[in-house]
């Protein structure tokens, strides 16, 4: 085996993977005559029929703006839009709705916040601490936050498998520490983080946490309140859901306490050219028009996910994984890059000999479909001393027969190249 730890022990009934399939069109597509191979999940995964009913059936029979009117349509979307949140509580389990606010995306979840919380609260000489698997997403705002308000960023090192190391992160604490963000999961290597652990640690200094859960979201149960993480965001369109949908959770008692990130209709409760006054949360950040059919679909999404059981799709992306390490690990001239023992569904390599952008794209004459570059993790890159990967990437609707096929096409690679 790889020696990483399984997420999650596989039920009795395993996934029924050929059925899963049917319920996603895009797989019947044939590149370059040969069927789509796809394994580009970390940077958005496919949508299933039943997802795109629900968008069909908004679009057709339900779409309105909401909130404001009181006809049928106005209210019947007002009332989808708000399932569709409950529907987000419960997939994390937050606490309260009003918790869970919608955004864009992960990354506008964690601007909101660096913006919102950071520009309100950070002075001079406060500290940030991130990790060096960070995303640009949970960097570059920090960074912006930071030389606005004379604040430093400090990083929690990571050894040679793509681990944090702990120890060092806690040595990173002392009094100006005010925030700490940090990734559930490494889109660039899969490592998983110990979150729950890390979170924890800053709470004994008093210094509250986001986690960017854009890659753990569809791979792992994520439950904040055991996480006891003060900020959570993903993406919907990581979930096969929509693009331009996200979420970020807050706790009730630092999202009243921050300033609005943006300003315009329906985060108001009172407006004059003196003085505005803001409407409770979750309305106080979801400012103009939010994105409900968005919204909408993402709740399908989740129940689509929560349907098959979160754990046993996490089972069966181990299992992916476990065999694609099994299979690399023989294979000569490639070289794993994070080999974390507790990872998720992703695989990044380099092939010797072979710049990463070659290699994908004669994986595509195969219809191979990989992700290649930086994986907007730069620090990443440059910690293992690399430009770029190859990056492979599973859903639970990949197969072992997936695997073999991607194997089969690097091999082709390195003979081109031999």
């Amino acid at each position: 085996m790889s020696g990483h730890s399984k997420l999650a022990t596989a039920p009795a009934a395993a996934l029924d993977i050929e059925r899963l399939r049917r319920d996603f069109p895009v797989l019947d597509l044939k590149v370059n005559g040969k069927p789509l191979i796809f394994l580009d999940n970390a940077a958005s995964s496919q949508m299933p029929r039943p997802v795109m009913e629900r968008w069909v059936k908004y679009r057709s029979e339900q779409h309105a703006n909401i909130h404001r009117a009181v006809h049928y349509l106005s209210e019947t979307a007002t009332a989808e839009y708000e399932k569709a949140r409950h529907k987000v509580q419960a997939f994390i389990n937050a606490g309260e709705s009003r918790e869970c606010i919608f955004t864009s995306g992960t990354t506008e979840g964690i601007n909101l916040v660096a913006h919102a919380y950071g520009r309100k609260f950070f002075e001079a000489g406060d500290e940030i601490i991130l990790t060096t698997l960070e995303h640009h997403s949970n960097i570059v705002p920090w960074q912006m936050v930071a030389e606005e308000k004379g604040a430093t960023i400090r990083v929690a090192p990571i050894n040679d498998r793509g681990e944090v190391l702990v120890d060092e992160y806690r040595k990173l604490f002392n009094a100006n520490t005010k925030f700490v963000a940090m990734t559930h999961v490494s889109n660039a290597l899969g490592t998983i983080t110990p979150v729950k652990e890390m979170i924890a640690i800053a709470h004994e200094h008093g210094v509250p946490v986001l986690v960017d859960g854009a890659q753990a979201a569809p791979h792992l149960k994520v439950d904040v309140q055991d996480l006891d993480c003060d900020f959570y965001a993903f993406s919907g369109h990581k979930l096969c859901g929509p693009t331009g949908i996200g979420v970020l959770y807050g706790k009730a008692a630092l999202l009243e306490k921050m300033q609005p990130f943006k300003g315009g209709g329906d985060m108001i409760l009172s407006v004059t050219f003196e003085k505005t006054t803001y409407a409770p949360i979750p309305a106080k950040f979801e400012a103009g028009t939010p994105p409900i059919e968005e919204a909408i679909t993402l709740g399908a999404a989740i129940d689509y996910l929560s349907g098959i059981g979160i754990e046993r799709i996490a089972a069966h992306e181990t299992d992916l994984l476990d065999y694609a390490t099994d299979q690399f690990n023989r294979m000569p001239g490639i070289r794993l890059i994070g080999t974390a023992e507790k990872k998720a569904a992703v695989l990044s390599f380099s092939v010797e000999g072979v710049h990463p952008h070659d290699v994908g794209s004669l994986l595509n004459d195969d219809a191979v479909a990989i992700r290649t570059g930086h994986h907007c993790a730069q620090p990443v890159m440059q910690r293992f001393k690399v430009p770029a990967t190859c990056r492979a990437s599973f859903a639970f609707y990949n197969t072992m027969a997936e695997v073999d096929a991607l194997a089969a096409s690097i091999a082709r690679v390195q003979k081109l190249f031999a």
